[in-house]
C-alpha cells in the first residue's frame, strides 16, 4: 500500500429506492456454504503466500523478484483453471533495481554490526569501504553551509528525527465494536459550492515540500563535496526500520551516493559516539543492479470466463498489488491481499461455479511508487480521468474489489461514498456475520488501487481489515515477512472476497454508480 492513507469525507448522494438497491441481491446458500466450505477446510492461500514471499522474495517495482512472481503467478492461475492468463504492459514505468550484496557493521570504537539496507536505486559502493564518520543535522539550507568542507572521503551520518520510545501500547490490534459501529454510522456532509481552507494542511504541505527542497539540496552537497556514503533512518522501533526509495526510478536520475537505511537504535548509538568526540568508523558494501533493457511495467491478469449469452461479456474484476519494498518479501503489503485474491478465484473454481459474468482478477505491477499498474490498466482499458473520454469497456465493468491494508481478517468493507450500494453490500454480509464481517460505511478510504476505478466513475472498493501490526510493525520495514501472516485472518478473508465476487457477478444488474466526475489534471486522484 502507498505510504499516504486518506480518508476523505463522501459528498451526499440521495439513497437510492430500495427496489433498485435490492435488485438481484437474494444470496445463493447452497453456493456460499460450497465457498466457505471449500476456503476453510482445503484452503492453498498459505501456500500461495509462501511462494509470494520466501519463494519470490522481495518485490521492487521492475525487478527479478516483481518478475518472478509475474511469471509464478500467471502459471499458477492458469494451472487453476483460469483462462486468457497473461502478463499485460500497462506503460513505461523506468529503471528496475535489485540488491546483490549488502552489509554494515562498525569497526571502531568496537566491533558491532548494524541493521540496515540499501535504500532503493542508489548505486553499490564499488567495493568494501572503512571510513570515519560526520553526523550532519540540518533544518534549512543555510546550516548546510557549515558542513562545507567536512565531508569528503567520509560516511555521513543524517540525523534520526523519529526517536524510539517506550510504548505501552500492543503492536497488534483488532477494530473494536465500537469503532465498527462509528465506521457503520458515518453520515456524508452535505456538499457544499466551497470549502474553508484548511490551514492545518497547508501548513503540512509547505513544510513537506521544503523538507523535499532541503533534502535534493543536501544530496546534491554530498555529491559535490565528495563524501563516501550516507547512513539515514525513517523510524521504527527494536530494530524494525522503514523503508523508500532513495533516488528516482528515471532513467535520466541525477547521480546519488550509495546511502543505507537503518534501524533507528543503531544510527542513534553512531550519532551520539560520534558527538561525544569518540571515533566512528564504519564498514560497509553494497552491490546494486539496474536494470533498463525493459522500462515498461506490467500486471498479471487471469479470467473465470462468464456464462450468461447477455452478460458474459460484463466483467466483474478483484485484485491488489504484487508489487512490494525491499527491505522483506512483503508479506502483509502486499502478498497477503494477492494471495487472498488468487485463493477466491482458485475457490470459486474448484466448487464449479457458473457465473454469469466474467471474473477477472488483476495482480497490479508499481503500485507503491504511485499506483501505476492499476492506473494505466483503466486508462488503456476504461477512461483516462485526465480527459474523462470513455472507452466502450468503460460501461462492461460491474464492480472492482480491493485487497491492500495488510493481513487482518475482513470487518466489512468502505462503500466509497456510493450510498446506492451500501444496503447491497449489508445483504452480501449477512452470511458472514458469525464471521465477524459486518460492517458497511460510506467513508472513502485511500492509499490504494481502487482509486484507479473510482476516479473515472467506476464502482470500485476497498474492503475493512484488522489492522493487527501493520501500521506500528510491519508496512514498508524490514519486519514485512511470512510470519506476520495469521492463516485463519487470511481464509477467512478469501471466502468473503469470493462470494462477493460471485454475488456481483451472479446478480441481475452492474453494481449502482456514482456520477462521473469532472476530467482531473494528470498525476491527481
Amino acid at each position: 500500500m502507498l505510504s499516504y492513507q486518506l480518508l476523505v469525507l463522501a459528498g451526499g448522494l440521495t439513497l437510492a429506492a430500495p427496489v433498485v438497491a435490492q435488485q438481484g441481491t437474494k444470496a445463493d446458500a447452497a453456493t456460499l456454504a460450497k465457498i466457505k466450505d471449500e476456503g476453510l477446510n482445503r484452503s492453498k492461500v498459505m501456500d500461495t503466500a509462501f511462494y509470494l514471499t520466501d519463494v519470490c522474495g522481495p518485490r521492487l517495482a521492475n525487478s527479478e523478484g516483481l518478475n518472478r512472481a509475474n511469471e509464478w503467478t500467471k502459471k499458477q492461475l492458469a494451472d487453476w483453471g483460469l483462462a486468457k492468463a497473461a502478463i499485460e504492459p500497462w506503460g513505461t514505468f523506468g529503471r528496475g533495481w535489485d540488491i546483490e550484496k549488502s552489509y554494515v557493521a562498525m569497526t571502531a570504537p568496537y566491533y558491532h554490526t548494524l541493521i540496515g539496507a540499501p535504500k532503493a536505486w542508489t548505486p553499490g559502493t564499488n567495493g568494501a569501504l572503512k571510513k570515519a564518520v560526520v553526523v550532519v543535522k540540518a533544518a534549512t539550507e543555510a546550516e548546510l553551509d557549515k558542513y562545507k568542507g567536512q565531508l569528503r572521503d567520509k560516511i555521513v551520518l543524517l540525523n534520526v528525527t523519529n526517536v524510539p520510545k517506550p510504548s505501552f501500547e500492543p503492536d497488534a490490534r483488532r477494530y473494536t465494536d465500537e469503532e465498527l459501529k462509528k465506521m457503520a454510522d458515518f453520515k456524508p456532509e452535505a456538499p457544499t459550492t466551497a470549502r474553508p481552507a484548511d490551514a492545518e494542511a497547508e501548513k503540512r504541505l509547505a513544510e513537506r515540500k521544503a523538507l523535499m527542497a532541503l533534502r535534493t539540496k543536501l544530496a546534491d552537497m554530498l555529491v559535490s563535496e565528495g563524501a563516501a556514503a550516507v547512513l539515514s533512518s525513517r523510524g521504527g522501533s527494536d530494530g524494525t526500520f522503514f523503508t523508500s526509495n532513495g533516488a528516482p526510478y528515471a532513467v535520466d536520475a541525477k547521480p546519488v551516493l550509495p546511502e543505507l537505511e537503518m534501524a533507528p537504535e543503531d544510527q542513534l548509538r553512531l550519532i551520539r559516539l560520534a558527538e561525544a568526540g569518540i571515533p566512528v568508523e564504519i564498514e560497509l558494501e553494497t552491490r546494486t543492479r539496474f536494470q533498463t533493457q525493459d522500462l515498461k511495467g506490467y500486471n498479471v491478469v487471469a479470467e473465470i470466463l462468464g456464462t450468461d449469452k447477455k452478460l458474459k461479456s460484463e466483467v466483474v474484476m478483484l485484485g491488489g498489488h504484487l508489487d512490494s519494498w525491499h527491505a522483506a518479501t512483503g508479506a502483509t503489503d502486499n502478498a497477503a491481499g494477492c494471495a487472498i485474491m488468487m485463493e477466491a478465484v482458485r475457490i470459486l473454481k474448484a466448487t464449479g461455479v457458473q457465473p454469469r459474468r466474467t471474473i477477472r482478477i488483476a495482480l497490479w505491477g508499481e503500485e507503491e511508487q504511485g499506483l501505476h499498474g492499476s492506473r494505466g490498466y483503466v486508462k488503456n482499458h476504461f477512461a483516462d480521468p485526465a480527459t474523462m473520454q470513455l472507452l466502450p469497456e468503460h460501461e462492461k465493468l460491474a464492480a472492482y474489489f480491493n485487497l491492500d491494508n495488510g493481513a487482518g481478517k475482513i470487518r466489512g468493507i468502505y462503500a466509497q461514498g456510493n450510498e446506492a450500494v451500501a444496503p447491497i453490500f449489508q445483504d452480501w454480509l449477512k452470511p458472514f456475520a458469525d464471521m465477524g464481517a459486518t460492517t458497511v460505511t460510506l467513508r472513502n478510504t485511500g492509499g490504494t488501487d481502487h482509486l484507479s476505478f473510482d476516479a473515472v466513475g467506476l464502482p470500485g472498493f476497498q474492503f475493512i481489515q484488522d489492522p493487527l501490526d501493520y501500521g506500528t510493525r510491519t508496512h514498508h520495514t524490514n519486519m514485512d515477512t511470512y510470519e506476520r501472516l495469521p492463516a485463519d485472518d487470511l481464509k477467512q478473508a478469501s471466502v468473503v472476497v469470493a462470494s462477493f465476487v460471485y454475488q456481483a457477478a451472479m446478480r441481475d444488474a452492474k453494481l449502482p454508480r456514482k456520477p462521473l466526475s469532472a476530467a482531473k489534471p494528470e498525476g491527481r486522484m
